[in-house]
């Protein structure tokens, strides 16, 4: 090999190793990469404390055999206190109109860190969408 080639070689080397030293990538929680549905059309979370506090870690939809439209949410307090919220589901059409199916506001309290699941079921078979929705109980 001439001279120059021989020097390159280490310093090639030198160079593909320094390029994988870096500051590792963010770490994104799995929460908000996978589960999160926050302020979407499905989950609308209304107020602030609302905002800080929940996280729906899991939703599951379903047509009956009458086709009403049911669904099991996963509410989680992800803050460091306990929290009372209020959580009612609004059923709409296919094309998003609210079909006059509200839900009554439903008192929820969850510990630090706890999981609750909430279950809906429209009354009839109208609703092929929802909106879940969560503010604050204080």
């Amino acid at each position: 090999m001439p001279p120059t080639t021989k020097s390159a070689v280490p310093l090639l080397l030198v160079l593909l190793l320094a390029g994988c030293q870096g500051e590792p990538a963010a770490f994104l929680p799995e929460e908000s990469a996978r589960y999160s549905l926050e302020n979407t059309e499905k989950l609308q979370l209304l107020d602030r404390a609302a905002q800080r506090a929940v996280a729906c870690t899991g939703l599951q939809e379903r047509l009956d055999a009458a086709g009403r439209l049911g669904l099991v949410a996963n509410l989680r307090n992800r803050g460091p206190e306990e929290i009372t919220m209020q959580v009612r589901c609004v059923f709409r059409d296919a094309a998003g109109a609210a079909t006059g199916e509200e839900t009554p506001w439903r008192a929820l309290n969850l510990d630090p860190g706890a999981t609750e699941a909430v279950h809906y079921s429209a009354t009839n078979n109208l609703a092929r969408k929802f909106t879940l929705q969560v503010r604050s109980g204080k």
